[in-house]
């Protein structure tokens, strides 16, 4: 068990807050379309801290819990990437003007690291009471798994976000994106922005992303300060990333597929632990393989995208959904 110091556990989430908050303000008080230079710098910079943040969990607590902590960060990082493309599908789908989308997306990753904290505290106290939690853990993902797989050609829809739906239907909007604030006042009288819708999709979209996330990582390790690292390094500079990537995202035509792969490894996995604490003759996977399995998986999923796209040019990719968004007869045009 990784022994973690009061003092450690400061110093990390102080140095994490300090970059958010670095980040943040870049994002609030500099509002402006985010060029390719600027988005490469900050992504490098970004992902160097992750990986030696990793080294020196190498080197004071063991390689064992320095590879647990590389192989959540990839794990985590490569599931952010999806959840990127459902933030340009938010984006499309609301018409956000460039200028103001990093307000919104950092404010929104803010909100997805606070949510995976609750979720992170709530699942490491289930796992801990409950050892069948690692049995419905895996059964989730593994479910989640074959969902993703079988709409892996689909996108989610806004018109399946009943909190949205309700914002928009009961409170004052406005159509006009304004200065880029949440609210603006028009005729004296105090409007909503679609800004807020934005962030309100973004936010219940995180949700959904932390469902999936935590009992993942809870796969690969149950040190509860790696998985927090772990998601909070992944995190960190995803705003960036999204500038970065936007215009490459529709090319990984397979990372849905990966992805799925992946969650359903990663299932497995959490069922044998399951199985190995009841049974000790129930063989288990270890960390090296598990990082070993996913850093083929996603290496391949790359690969054979970039082959796809060439072949065939007018090839997309999806984010991928947990539900059949086919049109059906009944369905408005």
């Amino acid at each position: 068990m990784l022994e973690v110091t009061t003092a450690a556990w400061l110093v990390t989430i102080g140095f994490i807050l300090v970059l958010f908050a670095v980040d943040l303000g870049q994002a609030l008080l500099r509002p402006h379309e985010v060029e390719f230079k600027e988005a490469a710098l900050a992504s490098i910079f970004y992902i160097a801290v992750a990986i030696g943040f990793g080294i020196i969990v190498g080197f004071i607590a063991g390689w064992d819990f320095g590879a647990e902590y590389f192989a959540g960060y990839i794990l985590e990082k490569s599931l952010s990437v999806d959840n990127l493309f459902v933030f340009v599908v938010i984006m499309g789908a609301f018409a956000v003007p460039k200028q103001y989308q990093q307000r919104v997306l950092i404010i929104g990753i803010f909100l997805a690291l606070i949510l995976r904290v609750i979720f992170i505290l709530l699942g490491s106290a289930l796992l801990e009471t409950f050892s069948f939690m690692f049995l419905l853990f895996g059964l989730l993902l593994i479910f989640t798994a074959i969902q993703l797989f079988r709409h892996r050609d689909q996108d989610p829809s806004m018109e399946d976000n009943v909190i949205v739906a309700i914002a928009r239907k009961r409170l004052p909007m406005t159509d006009d994106y304004g200065s880029g604030s949440f609210t603006t006042r028009i005729d004296g009288k105090r409007l909503f922005t679609p800004l807020l819708l934005v962030l309100i999709a973004i936010g219940t979209t995180d949700i959904l992303f932390a469902l999936d996330s935590i009992p993942a990582i809870f796969g690969v390790t149950q040190e509860v300060y790696i998985v927090f690292a772990a998601n909070a390094f992944a995190l960190l500079g995803l705003r960036a990333l999204f500038f970065l990537v936007t215009g490459l995202l529709d090319r990984l035509v397979y990372l849905s597929i990966g992805l799925s792969v992946i969650l359903g490894y990663i299932g497995v996995k959490l069922i044998l632990h399951w199985g190995h604490k009841v049974n000790d003759s129930v063989p288990e996977i270890s960390t090296g393989q598990s990082l070993a399995v996913i850093a083929v998986v996603l290496t391949v999923t790359t690969v054979a995208s970039i082959i796809k796209v060439r072949k065939d040019p007018e090839a997309r990719a999806h984010a991928g959904s947990l539900r059949d968004r086919t049109p059906r007869d009944s369905d408005p045009e």
